[in-house]
């Protein structure tokens, strides 16, 4: 509703500053009303964009980012723009991944355990065969050894924990790199821009605002940029990292409750 309120309020400003320009004589009287009408749009439209932030000095916010986007020179700006891309693309991946990962862990090992004891290992394997996740598929690994001892079950709950780590942990180290890379790139643009301004001076023989300005503006917008995209992937980062942990703590100690009901089942 505020987004068309203020199409409309524009609409209606733009009518009557062209009907206006038009027919400044023809109708007094209507200008008159058109105007009141305006000022009571300007004024409303006012307190909607200052509650709504859906403008940006007067104009829409995404024209605004384009604008500074396009001002910053899309030769630095576009390649801290992809590590921002990228660097989202792998964190939503390994977000969903994670995500989908989880599963009821004490139901899971319940239903386990209840099926060791009542059908034996071969219920309890298929079982864990048709869970996902990874719990299911160290209690999977784990089960297929049984026959061999319980210390083969434990070199194999141990070497499939290290690989369940692995595939939660990949891609991070793609993400740590679009996070160096991000401001590396915005202070390069940054150095490119600060040349820029002091070849304008030596041109110029002169130093003023005018003359530095464009160089500077080009210097600043980058560093911008590129401390934006640095601090948008490391909050995805910290935010994946904290899932792993968790779920490597719940594989620790689901392990070892699986070696202790193996323990238990083969002194039945």
């Amino acid at each position: 509703m505020k987004k068309l309120f203020l199409v409309l309020a524009a609409a209606a400003m733009t009518f009557g500053a062209a009907y206006a320009q038009e027919e400044p004589e023809a109708a007094p009287a209507q200008d008159n009303a058109t105007e009141q009408v305006v000022d009571e749009a300007v004024e409303t439209t006012t307190t909607n964009v200052a509650a709504s932030a859906e403008t940006l000095e007067g104009e829409p916010m995404h024209f605004a980012l384009m604008k500074k986007f396009l001002e910053g020179g899309w030769e630095w700006m576009l390649p801290v723009l992809l590590c921002l891309v990228f660097g989202l693309a792998i964190a939503i991946e390994r977000i969903l991944y994670l995500t989908f990962a989880q599963i009821n862990t004490k139901k899971f090992v319940a239903n386990v355990e209840k099926l060791l004891n009542e059908k034996g290992v071969e219920a309890a394997k298929e079982y864990c065969r048709n869970t996902r996740g990874p719990v299911a598929s160290i209690y999977y690994q784990g089960l297929m050894r049984y026959d061999q001892g319980l210390e083969a079950v434990e070199k194999a709950v141990v070497s499939y924990g290290s690989v369940q780590q692995g595939n939660m942990e990949s891609g991070l180290t793609w993400i740590g790199l679009f996070i160096a890379l991000s401001p590396s790139l915005g202070f390069m643009g940054t150095v490119v821009g600060m040349i820029q301004a002091f070849d304008t001076i030596q041109v110029q023989k002169t130093i003023s605002p005018d003359v530095v300005a464009g160089g500077i503006k080009v210097a600043l917008l980058t560093t911008l940029m590129g401390l934006i995209s640095a601090v948008i992937l490391q909050l995805f980062y910290n935010y994946i990292l904290s899932k792993i942990d968790s779920q490597v703590n719940t594989l620790e100690d689901t392990s070892i409750t699986l070696v202790d009901m193996l323990t238990a089942y083969s002194k039945k």
